[in-house]
């Protein structure tokens, strides 16, 4: 496995507003878990669409792996341009951050937001481009991770294609863990 997909529920889906809120650094550590071993077997690209919440977490996660293995990229691929563009200042200011250190940073559409179809063509083309998908969802709670998981899951009925799921009890081991010592 060379390229892996990571997303999953944006921030305001896990009702986080503030990228310090105490729950995103047990994101964090439970995506790292998951990324761990993957890094270690050989893998070389993490991408993401850009999406406040889950996808910019793991990309912060990714630069923090980055320092150990060197090997490890970060490419960001937007739906379309601008996608930032309705975002508050802190939230643009933290997603240009992301996209300055990435490796690789292209729009699926040159072109800014006409509609939700750009959104089903980026599901599918991230599936598509990568080798695995590594997830934050949860089936019984609704929310946008829904469509790339199922259009993984259709990749997966004709080739090869592992889905690496966190669901909220891997959320809820990583903070009891982190509750008893910190990383």
């Amino acid at each position: 496995m060379k390229v892996l997909y990571l997303t999953g529920y944006k921030a305001f889906e896990f009702g986080i507003f503030k990228n310090d809120h105490e729950a995103v650094k047990y994101i964090k550590k439970a995506i790292k878990q998951r990324l761990l071993p993957l890094v270690e077997d050989g893998l070389e690209w993490v991408i993401i669409s850009g999406q406040l919440g889950t996808e910019l977490w793991g990309a912060e996660v990714v630069f923090d792996l980055k320092e150990q293995y060197e090997q490890l990229k970060l490419g960001v691929l937007t739906p379309f341009l601008k996608q930032e563009e309705s975002w508050n200042e802190t939230n643009q200011e933290y997603y240009r951050s992301i996209l300055a250190r990435a490796d690789f940073v292209e729009s699926i559409f040159n072109k800014p937001y006409e509609g939700p179809q750009q959104l089903k063509t980026k599901n599918r083309y991230m599936v598509h481009k990568s080798d695995a998908l590594l997830i934050i969802f949860e089936a019984e709670k609704d929310g946008s991770a829904k469509y790339p998981f199922y259009e993984a899951l259709k990749k997966a009925e004709h080739q090869a294609y592992p889905i690496y799921q966190v669901n909220f009890d891997d959320l809820q081991m990583a903070a009891e863990e982190g509750s008893w010592s910190e990383e």
